[in-house]
């Protein structure tokens, strides 16, 4: 079998051949962005959007990516086909680059950037049908003040110590409060609740990602005729919810059916869950890039 294809540096290469240097700030201090992208039936879905919010994270973190927007976009068709993927994820990622033992970036010349295609399966497809568990973490999302949630940064360690919580528990994903406890999002998901048929979700500036499916969703969600809100919740709204469920690139729309064994709803993927998802589905097939 063929090694992957990897991006690296404006080069494509062997997977056994992509190597970063051991002083490349992404690696010493998790200084760098990253995107999670898919790609449905040879179409890259939300391309722009993808790439618009990683030259918004390179601004906010001062870094230079020495590659136009346009470029980008050619590099991940590029490396799809190369690959020979319809369907995947891509994982794009660009560091400060190799600079030496000190903190300073001033020291790292140029950024490093590399792009990754390959499979991916976040959950088990069961679970699209069944909906998931998932357990509320005792770490607590980090504070927009210290590091906002809106930056796709390398640094993941906050987002790392919930998902350890998870597995101890024995489920796939954690729930994560601010330190006021209000809900905020999981470890790699947006959450949403369903109350009355209505659609809540926690806003951006309680610290949170900005995510690029929660917001093709609330679009789906509107269009279909529903009222969604943008609201902070607590732990009792969840509880009591008629439904719940997560939103991501990797993990599209799938339903929560217990919380901290607190049972939601029915305890199976509800009606308006089961439409979201739906409508999300069809949305791939007609957004995105082709290559």
């Amino acid at each position: 079998m063929s090694e992957q294809i990897i991006y690296l540096d404006g080069e494509y290469v062997p997977e056994s051949a992509a190597k970063v240097s051991v002083f490349d700030h992404g690696l010493l201090y998790g200084d760098g962005i990253f995107e999670g992208i898919r790609m449905y039936d040879n179409k890259i879905f939300k391309c722009k959007e993808h790439i618009d919010r990683l030259f918004a994270g390179a601004k906010v973190i001062m870094l230079d990516i020495p590659m136009t927007k346009t470029e980008m976009e050619e590099m991940l068709v590029t490396i799809c086909r190369k690959n020979n993927l319809s369907n995947g994820y891509i994982r794009l990622v660009v560091t400060r680059g190799k600079g030496d033992l000190g903190l300073s970036p001033t020291k790292c010349k140029t950024a490093t950037v590399f792009c990754i295609a390959a499979d991916i399966t976040l959950y088990p497809q069961q679970m699209y049908e069944d909906g998931m568990p998932i357990v509320t973490a005792s770490q607590r999302r980090n504070k927009a003040t210290i590091i906002d949630p809106q930056l796709k940064s390398l640094n993941y360690l906050n987002n790392i110590l919930a998902k350890i919580e998870a597995n101890h528990a024995g489920v796939l994903e954690a729930l994560m409060l601010t330190h006021d406890g209000i809900v905020a999002e999981c470890t790699g998901d947006n959450i949403f609740i369903i109350k009355d048929s209505v659609i809540y979700t926690p806003p951006i500036h309680v610290g949170i990602l900005d995510g690029i499916t929660r917001n093709t969703v609330i679009k789906l969600a509107r269009e279909l005729g529903y009222t969604v809100v943008e609201k902070e919740f607590t732990q009792y709204n969840l509880y009591t919810a008629d439904e719940c469920f997560l939103t991501g690139t990797a993990a599209e729309v799938i339903a929560v059916t217990s919380v901290d064994k607190r049972v939601i709803g029915n305890g199976i993927c509800g009606d308006v869950t089961r439409k979201l998802l739906q409508a999300f589905k069809e949305h791939t097939k007609v957004d995105g890039v082709p290559f």
